[in-house]
């Protein structure tokens, strides 16, 4: 008579259910993230159009157009108005208090402006070599050369 010698391998199974739990939570941990980070861009993508097109508007609103009227070639827009215009329409419509840490810059060339915002993000999950504070940026531009 041999004995017949048998294993047990209620074990290894259990390692792998929870190796596959481990990357199934951080995959969702990814997706939450990365869908809460896209949400806020999308918002700062309306910002940033709705403050290029403020700014773009200075030039056409300011003191030369209402004693000169709007000129045939582009509009006379400086740096320092688009600025303030911006700086003005992010106070006004409360993108300070939706994206604390809202940082931005504004560009002016002969054609349009160009606006750039980027805010910190609060991710709802924390994964593992996340940043503790990413930052998302968006852009929008405005034509300020009439046709």
């Amino acid at each position: 008579m041999s004995s017949r010698r048998t294993r047990d391998e209620r074990g290894s199974s259990m390692v792998l259910i929870i190796g596959f739990a481990a990357v199934l939570a951080l995959g969702i941990g990814v997706v939450v993230d990365a869908s809460a980070a896209y949400l806020q861009r999308q918002g700062l993508d309306t910002l940033a159009d709705g403050a290029a097109l403020h700014g773009a508007d200075q030039g056409a609103t300011g003191r030369d157009v209402y004693e000169g009227g709007v000129p045939d070639e582009r509009l006379e827009l400086t740096q320092a108005q688009a600025r303030d215009a911006v700086r003005a329409y992010l106070r006004d419509v409360g993108a300070y208090r939706t994206y604390p840490g809202l940082t931005y810059d504004v560009d002016v060339d002969d054609t349009r402006i160009t606006v750039r915002l980027r805010a910190p993000v609060d991710l709802p999950l924390s994964v593992p070599g996340s940043p503790d504070r990413p930052l998302v940026g968006a852009s929008g531009s405005a034509v300020i050369e009439p046709e």
